[in-house]
């Protein structure tokens, strides 16, 4: 029997990058993997078709994790279709870079309202199930700018260290339950989102093991938190998989 056999894990923004790296590890652990994205129904096929040839079990299934109604309709397929939700992953986010003096109200607001607010949203609608199971894990992507902020990202910044302190708000209200909620928090990851940096090797002098780490390395820590028993008595933490950029 594999790792997370028969578990339902819906994985948020899941077309691409991290998101994909994630849903492809929990199915080749035995998860069936809910590959959820927001716009790009080809890319995210093609995740579910990566997994299936694999042999494992995924659908795609379309919703913007910043609408209420759309998260709603998002689980209630999983569970007409599976009768449950073992994993959570909200993972879904987007950038919005500029300095403070040149961000503009809407782009605080777009970062914000996918960032937090889908965490906040996917979370409720999911934890209802879990308490009827009386099981279940969540886990949050945040990102060491969360952390330590960035130039040029302070709403990426605000929504991240906000998706910590729910994080832990939430761990321990759920914990009673046998509901378990921990943050992975990223460093700068090799994906579409950090394609485009100006002098990356900039920041590599930052990063004591001097690389940029691979969305399949974020996606092995979400693969313990997931599993039991490794992970079930951890709740409320954060980890680091940044190459050693943030030691506190």
């Amino acid at each position: 029997m594999t790792l997370l056999q028969n578990k339902v894990a819906i994985v948020t923004g899941a077309s691409r990058g991290i998101g994909r790296a994630i849903a492809i590890e929990l199915a080749i652990q035995g998860a069936i993997a809910v590959v959820n994205y927001a716009s790009s129904s080809t890319a995210a096929q093609a995740v579910v078709t990566e997994i299936t040839d694999a042999g494992g079990e995924a659908i795609a299934i379309q919703a913007d994790v910043s609408k209420g109604d759309q998260v709603d309709a998002l689980v209630n397929v999983v569970i007409e279709k599976f009768r449950r939700v073992d994993i959570l992953v909200n993972n879904a986010g987007i950038t919005r870079d500029t300095l403070l003096l040149r961000l503009k109200p809407e782009d605080w607001q777009a970062v914000i309202d996918l960032n937090l607010t889908g965490v906040f949203l996917c979370t409720r609608a999911v934890s209802k199930i879990m308490l009827k199971q009386r099981s279940g894990r969540i886990i949050n992507i945040t990102s060491v700018a969360g952390q330590m902020g960035n130039p040029g990202q302070s709403n990426y910044s605000a929504a991240k260290a906000g998706v910590i302190g729910f994080t832990k708000s939430v761990a321990k209200e759920l914990a009673s339950r046998g509901i378990t909620v921990n943050a992975v928090a990223p460093g700068f990851i090799t994906t579409d989102m950090t394609s485009d940096l100006n002098n990356p090797e900039d920041i590599l002098k930052y990063i004591p093991l001097g690389r940029f780490g691979q969305p399949e390395e974020v996606a092995g820590m979400v693969r313990f938190l997931a599993a039991d028993p490794a992970a079930t008595y951890i709740t409320g933490q954060v980890f680091n998989v940044d190459g050693g950029m943030v030691m506190a």
